[in-house]
Formats: C-alpha cells, sequence, structure tokens
C-alpha cells in the first residue's frame, strides 16, 4: 500500500498566486503537517458557543470540550458520538488533563478552576488570590512537575457580581500556593508549553490579537516577547505540536506558526474556532471547538509531549 504523504501542498505562496484547496491556505511547501488529502469533518453540531477541548486516552479514548452557554460539558468518540458528559458546569471554559488524567476545569460561572478527583465528583482547586476572587478562569494547562498555570480575563465575570481583581493576570498553582506570573495583558486567554518547556505562549485575545513568548526561568516568566500576531480574528486557544510548531484558533480557522513565528499556513473553518487540541488514537487528530460545532482533520504531527 502507498505510504500516505505527510506535506503541506503549497497552495498559496507569499508572493505567489496558485490553485487553491478548499480547506487549506498552505505558505510553506517544506512543512511536513499535513496529509495533502487532509480534509475539515464536521464531527458533531448542535450546540450553543464549544471551547476547551481536551483529549484523553482512557476509556478507548474520548474528546470531552465544553458547552459555555449551555452549562454542560460534552464528550466525543468515534463509536459513541455526541454525548453530555456533565450538567451544571458552572459555564466551563477551558479544560485540561493533570499529571494523573484528572480533569481540570476553569469555571466561568464559579470564578474559579475546579479538578474532577473522579467521575462525578468535582472538587475546588483554587478560586482567590491574596483573598480575593478570581475574575472568570478562562484557559489551563498543566506543567510537568504538576504545576498548574492558568488565565484570568473578566470576559465570564457573572452578571450582577462585581471583580475584586483589577488586573488580568496569569497564574501559576502548586502546592496551594497561588502566583501571579504575569499582569500586563489586555485579554489573557489561551496558553501551551513548547515541548521542552522551557518557553510559555500566552495569547492576548483583546486589542492586540498576538501570542507572547516567555522563557520559563524558575517558573517565573522572563524576556517576553511578540511571537506572532494574528491577521484575521483574535487567537484564542493554543497548542504545541511535538516539533515545537504553535497552532493557534482566528477567525478563519486554525494557523500555524512555525518556532521562530513564521506563518508556515491555515486551516480553514466554515465557522470560526474558539479553541482546538490534538488527539485520536495516534495524537494525531486535530480537535476544532467552533461555535456550534466540533470540526476535526488528519495531521502528520502529535501535540507536543511533555520532557517527564
Amino acid at each position: 500500500m502507498m505510504k500516505k504523504v505527510c506535506t503541506f501542498i503549497a497552495i498559496l505562496a507569499i508572493g505567489t498566486t496558485m490553485a487553491r484547496a478548499a480547506d487549506l491556505d498552505a505558505r510553506d511547501a517544506d512543512g511536513k503537517l499535513i496529509p495533502a488529502d487532509a480534509k475539515v469533518e464536521k464531527v458533531a453540531g448542535g450546540m450553543k458557543f464549544v471551547e476547551g477541548p481536551v483529549w484523553t486516552n482512557a476509556d478507548g479514548g474520548y474528546l470531552v470540550f465544553s458547552d459555555i452557554p449551555a452549562s454542560e460539558i460534552k464528550r466525543w468518540d468515534e463509536k459513541g458520538g455526541l454525548q453530555t458528559y456533565r450538567t451544571d458546569s458552572h459555564e466551563t471554559n477551558g479544560n485540561t488533563r493533570d499529571l494523573q488524567g484528572r480533569l481540570i476545569s476553569c469555571e466561568h460561572a464559579g470564578r474559579k478552576v475546579v479538578i474532577e478527583e473522579k467521575p462525578g465528583e468535582v472538587k475546588t482547586l483554587v478560586d482567590r488570590f491574596e483573598g480575593k476572587k478570581f475574575n472568570s478562569p478562562n484557559d489551563v494547562v498543566v506543567k510537568s512537575d504538576g504545576s498548574v498555570w492558568f488565565t484570568d480575563p473578566p470576559y465570564g465575570v457573572p452578571k450582577g457580581e462585581q471583580r475584586a481583581i483589577d488586573k488580568q493576570g496569569v497564574y501559576r498553582f502548586k502546592d496551594g500556593k497561588v502566583t501571579m506570573v504575569a499582569d500586563d495583558f489586555d485579554m489573557p486567554n489561551g496558553l501551551c508549553f513548547s515541548p521542552d518547556e522551557k518557553k510559555l505562549y500566552i495569547a492576548d485575545s483583546g486589542k492586540p490579537h498576538h501570542i507572547r513568548a516567555f522563557d520559563v526561568v524558575d517558573n517565573e516568566l522572563k524576556n517576553g516577547k511578540i511571537f506572532c500576531v494574528i491577521d484575521k480574528g483574535v487567537p484564542d486557544g493554543i497548542r504545541c505540536d511535538e516539533q515545537g510548531n504553535v497552532w493557534s484558533s482566528s477567525g478563519d480557522g486554525a494557523q500555524i506558526f512555525s518556532p521562530d513565528g513564521k506563518l508556515l499556513g491555515k486551516i480553514l473553518v466554515p465557522e470560526s474556532p474558539a479553541n482546538l487540541c490534538f488527539g485520536g488514537s495516534d495524537g494525531k487528530t486535530l480537535f476544532m471547538t467552533a461555535r456550534t460545532s466540533l470540526y476535526s482533520i488528519k495531521t502528520c504531527v502529535a501535540g507536543a509531549t511533555s520532557k517527564r
């Protein structure tokens, strides 16, 4: 059987107009990221506004993601399709897994980060900084030392409640201690570590609509600089692949950047994605939560695996 070729088709080279495929807008013909015959597939729909996808290989492998206005966490797998994983999720947005595979979620309405100790048993992980309630935790990642890093813009402050923290912070939580590691964002949103965890990328979905890169030094953020600017819409959810490329949601789909911030290409999606993640049995399927629907596309790379 002929081996499937994984390469970005040179569809729209910078400075040169060429033939265009429906689902791809590629800039770098040398990139080996997407199979030449890959297509964006809609795998579920009919939801309100979906966010925060995260994959687990447990129980045969499945994806969970949030439907924020419905205050539900959904589950999807190839055999069972779309199901409701959790109701009354307090408008959960971002989700991730800790080192033990437990689900960690950012609750907008609850204004906290929670952990699912076991199915159906959800506990508060952290809900305050210096005695003050968070605004509305948005997205979250876990580092290989077990620390939990999350962003806290005011997007989801419940109606009738007041902000207690006047900064849009980025936080680190470990061993009962919460530290603000950055406070100079307009709207800090998605975040992800490089494969070696030496860099942390943070999306600003406010006026700058860019992604910044920081050196991680002794669990502090140093030397912050603009990594890339999103040209359509804003960056929201972001992920690194195993090669160190950064994949970002955007107004027109998913935009892919090399480790030095060069735009490699775009995956065009009918609805604007708010977040994305890698998953599937081999980790080489990109799932995109886009407004009312869940989309996927096959890739040639897996998500970044922390060196643990």
